[in-house]
């Protein structure tokens, strides 16, 4: 195939010579399965073993995917072979059907195709890539750096801070980001009052002839009208940046090195604004949490999910402080979490932004070495990539999950996610119509004894526990299959009673109705059903389905698979798909609610005393008598007379306890 060298696109970090080779699909053939475009093995052949990136376009011409590899060919290959990539989107043949061209382009290094996806990311926006969309555009504050030469504009020499909301690669330092305008003006008040910069626009400070009230009162040193020594407004805007970047420590010598300096020469009133900017800032650290005690800069990085809704977010850690986070949805993503961590991590800090001592990630990165050596060119001192798995770190990963749940929660739309993920459930499995009401039925017993069965219900996709009931299995013991017809055979009694007026809506028909188990559980619960009269087939029939729990084979994991009435091969759910969410969520409730009865059954057979086996003496009575004789062997060895003589005993409960235990402490008769 041949090949051009052209000039990379500008990644700002490292300069690319990539080689770019384009490969048109136009006369591949369809696979037999219809789904997956089936390529030439010769055009396969063809592709560069050497690192770089792959671009896959539709017929429009259009990016929908762009992917890095240390060996583009062999990770191309996997695109095309069958059950090699377990993704929604390649999987299921979306990615087949549009796909026409594909383009590689080869780089040095992993480190260079890192730094080549980010870009060719944020230039494209592909369709199947993870595109790092903020949930909101949260305030930040600008600081530009000051420039040092004299014929440099006055503004660029005098910069101040502002409140914007775009972040831009422009050289200025961003910080932040602040989740109400109240608390990024608040911390602007606390700058302006004791480092002294410029608070007026550009415009105003080129054309100003006189000093403002800010001057009159010692808030701004003048630059629109008064000679400021370039120097000291330098050292002015350092301080700024090193007070919004957390580096209190550093901030606070510098601060009492200079108060001493202007003290030494008598100059009191500038050595006492200098003491008023030490006081905000220690006053500003003591509001601050300490979360970290080895005082580093990290960016702790979080993940929530249901299904193919995700939510990541960030804590921004400095100098052991928690100092704010940042959270960013995406929908429809049925990547792996490792993959969505990886790529959020890589197009966060592909924006420019400020680059921490450590990355902490709650999963493990498959490219942690490269990204780190990228982060640490970026920044020019080494980065670290950790995913913790005990201490301290590990719990700053929780707290970021528990902020990504705290973040997807609070977004509107909550309900819409839920009845997509439904539709998407009754399109997956061809249901007759969306499962607004699923019931799910479990089964719990140890080797037979104390079996139990649950029934949860959920409603638009949340659990109604309300709805929830518990069974006592009566007829059978240590039969599964036994043990499931009866608890649908008396739920569908009961729906039936309360269909002719009882009207508890706990006993409505689901729109779909779930077991725990494979082909034999939904057997038996199609037998219930029948029996019960409830129809299965046509426009009013129940839908039933049966869910098999995930297993662990020689060959790897199998998903988790769903049988259907009248379906010979089960249907195996995705991964991460948002359709396996929401049945393995009312699955899993329902395992749980029959392990709680169950346990709680157990627990109540484990605390029965030998006492419950007499005649005539019930719970008050046992009572008193374990109270007054103080164990069941004392009780045993007591005499009539004592027994009577016992609190809330008489004659007959006497004789029945005194006999109980003459009886047990006979011998059998001998053969």
């Amino acid at each position: 195939m041949p090949r051009r060298r052209r000039r990379a696109p500008d990644t700002g970090d490292a300069t690319l010579r990539p080689e770019h080779a384009k490969v048109s699909l136009d006369d591949a053939t369809v696979s037999s399965t219809g789904s997956e475009r089936g390529v030439p093995e010769e055009v396969l052949d063809r592709l560069p073993t050497d690192p770089g990136c792959y671009v896959f376009k539709d017929r429009a011409g259009k990016v929908v995917y762009v992917g890095k590899a240390k060996n583009l060919r062999t990770r191309v290959r996997q695109y095309f072979r069958p059950g090699a990539d377990a993704r929604f989107f390649v999987a299921a043949g979306f990615l087949g059907r549009v796909l026409a061209d594909l383009e590689t382009i080869v780089v040095g290094n992993e480190k260079e195709a890192l730094l080549l996806e980010n870009h060719l990311i944020k230039q494209h926006q592909p369709r199947f890539n993870v595109n790092l969309r903020d949930d909101k555009q949260y305030l930040v504050l600008r600081l530009p750096p000051a420039a040092t030469d004299p014929g440099a504009p006055v503004a660029a020499r005098f910069p101040r801070v502002e409140v914007v909301r775009n972040i831009r690669d422009d050289g200025a330092r961003y910080f932040g980001p602040y989740h109400s305008a109240t608390s990024a003006r608040q911390t602007l008040r606390v700058l302006n009052r004791h480092f002294q910069l410029r608070t007026c626009t550009d415009h105003v400070l080129e054309t100003r002839g006189r000093p403002c009230l800010q001057y009159q009162i010692h808030r701004c040193p003048g630059p629109c009208a008064i000679p400021v020594e370039p120097g000291a407004y330098r050292d002015q805007v350092e301080d700024v940046f090193m007070f919004l970047a957390g580096k209190d420590k550093e901030l606070l010598t510098r601060l009492r090195e200079r108060m001493r300096a202007r003290a030494a020469v008598e100059d009191y009133e500038s050595a006492a604004r200098l003491r008023d900017s030490i006081g905000a800032v220690e006053r500003t650290i003591d509001r601050q949490d300490v979360v970290q005690d080895d005082f580093v800069d990290q960016d702790v990085f979080g993940l929530w999910r249901e299904g193919d809704v995700v939510e990541a977010a960030v804590l921004f850690i400095r100098g052991g402080k928690l100092v704010g986070r940042r959270a960013f949805h995406h929908k429809d993503l049925e990547l792996a979490d490792a993959e969505v961590i990886g790529q959020v991590v890589q197009q966060y800090y592909a924006t420019g932004t400020y680059v921490p001592d450590e990355i902490v990630v709650g999963v493990e990165l498959a490219d942690a070495d490269v990204l780190a050596d990228w982060l640490s060119a970026a920044r020019g001192r080494k980065v670290r990539v950790v995913q913790p798995q005990r201490g301290v770190r590990a719990r700053l990963v929780d707290l970021a999950d528990k902020n990504a749940a705290a973040s997807a929660l609070s977004r509107r739309g909550r309900d819409d996610d839920a009845v997509a993920a439904l539709d998407k459930l009754r399109r997956r499995l061809d249901l007759r119509r969306l499962p607004s009401r699923i019931e799910c039925f479990d089964i719990a017993h140890i080797q037979g004894t104390d079996t139990v069965a649950s029934m949860v219900t959920f409603v638009d996709g949340q659990p109604a526990r309300a709805l929830y009931r518990k069974f006592k299995i009566r007829s059978v013991a240590n039969d599964d299959f036994a043990s499931m017809y009866e608890v649908l055979s008396r739920r569908f009694k009961r729906a039936a009673r309360a269909a002719e007026g009882d009207g508890d809506a706990a006993w409505a028909r689901p729109d779909l109705l779930v077991v725990d188990g494979g082909k034999g559980q939904l057997g038996s619960a199609i037998a219930a059903l029948t029996d019960a009269g409830v129809p299965l087939a046509g426009d009013d029939g129940l839908d039933v389905i049966a869910l098999a729990k995930e297993r662990e084979l020689t060959a790897g994991d199998v998903p988790d698979r769903v049988y259907l009435r009248n379906v010979k091969e089960p249907v195996q759910l995705r991964p991460n798909s948002a359709e396996l969410f929401v049945l393995a969520r009312i699955r899993d409730e329902a395992h749980r609610f029959a392990n709680t009865f169950h346990r709680e059954r157990r627990s109540k057979g484990a605390l029965r005393s030998v006492l419950d086996d007499v005649p005539g003496i019930g719970a008050t009575r046992r009572r008193q008598l374990l109270r007054h004789f103080g164990s069941v062997k004392a009780i045993a060895a007591a005499s009539l007379d004592e027994l009577i003589a016992a609190p809330g005993m008489n004659r007959v409960a006497a004789a029945a306890v005194h006999d109980f235990f003459r009886a047990a402490a006979e011998p059998p008769p001998s053969s």
